[in-house]
């Protein structure tokens, strides 16, 4: 560990030394790696035992990368991305939700299958050009079931949804998640976490925006900005809102 050290010392940027180390029989060589770092520079070293202490480094891995999925690198405000059912389904609180509901699932779902289809299936087959049709295909299948939920369990959302619903198979915002997990190498679990983050914050920002829109309809706003004008100065307030989120989690 010492040589690896002497590795990097010429680095000049400050780094961090995770070491997974069994239990018993390692204080010694913490106690020499310790004294050499105290002795040459500032760096910060951390001791994980075990399953468990792996695992506690995954979890916070995992939970950086949901952080800046829901707000620092947000689709909406911050990659716009999603933009038509942002403005389009947002004039009211109750739609918002309920699309936020559907496009949370379909983009979770088509987050992993876009995953399983790329690794199982164009990978071994060295289809990768064939990426983004592919991707198309498998969330218009997931919007297709997720269409066929709604329409099952709430007819009511289903018609208020209307053309949105199918829409979501054009949302960019789902096949950037699908994209982006390859382009970024996420794992299976990773893929699974950024989806899941992504559609989080997608939700967040259009239950946000409808609950504004909603007092605004009631507001007294000046005609010249009545309409579509105040919708697009609230979006971009909120986008510069968002953008204090920058540096957070820097992954």
């Amino acid at each position: 560990l010492i040589t690896l050290f002497k590795s990097f010392e010429s680095a000049a940027t400050p780094f961090k030394i995770v070491i997974f180390l069994p239990k018993s029989g390692t204080d010694t060589c913490i106690n020499r790696l310790c004294q050499f770092v105290s002795n040459k520079r500032s760096c910060m070293i951390d001791r994980y035992f075990g399953f468990a202490g792996l695992s506690l480094f995954m979890l916070q891995d995992l939970s950086f990368l949901f952080i800046s999925a829901v707000l620092v690198n947000n689709f909406v405000l911050v990659q716009f991305l999603g933009l038509c059912p942002f403005m389009g389904v947002s004039g009211k609180l109750e739609t918002a939700i309920g699309m936020s509901a559907a496009t949370t699932f379909v983009l979770t779902l088509a987050s992993v299958c876009s995953y399983l289809t790329n690794t199982f299936i164009l990978a071994p087959l060295g289809l990768e050009y064939l990426q983004t049709i592919s991707f198309i295909l498998v969330i218009a299948v997931v919007v297709q079931f997720t269409e066929m939920v709604v329409h099952k369990t709430s007819p009511l959302l289903h018609k208020v949804l209307g053309v949105f619903l199918p829409l979501i198979t054009t949302n960019c915002a789902v096949l950037g998640v699908a994209l982006l997990n390859i382009n970024k190498e996420h794992n299976f679990v990773e893929s699974l976490i950024f989806g899941f983050g992504a559609a989080a914050g997608f939700s967040l920002v259009l239950v946000l925006f409808a609950a504004m829109r909603e007092r605004l309809a009631v507001a007294d706003v000046p005609k010249s900005f009545q309409g579509a004008a105040i919708s697009m100065v609230t979006a971009g307030l909120m986008s510069l809102a968002f953008m204090g989120f920058s540096g957070l989690v820097q992954l």
